[in-house]
């Protein structure tokens, strides 16, 4: 069994400049189709496994960002 901890992206986002944030926060919303900050926070901690095309959606925008390293708390 995978653990949430594998599906969280809160290492890349802790990289993220805080000028960037909003911007941020907002285009992983919109690719990751959902409208509230309660389930942002559960996708950014794990508690919701992505799908295939959006772990390549999440790590596209990061790489916008020049963050690579995504995965993990």
């Amino acid at each position: 069994m995978m653990s949430k901890e594998q599906f969280s992206f809160n290492r890349g986002w802790s990289q993220v400049k805080n000028g960037d944030i909003s911007e941020c926060r907002a285009r992983l919303m919109a690719a990751l189709n959902i409208n509230t900050r309660p389930a942002f926070l559960n996708r950014l901690k794990g508690e919701v496994e992505p799908k295939i095309s959006e772990v390549r959606a999440i790590e596209a925008i990061f790489a916008e960002y020049g963050i690579t390293d995504v995965w993990g708390k």
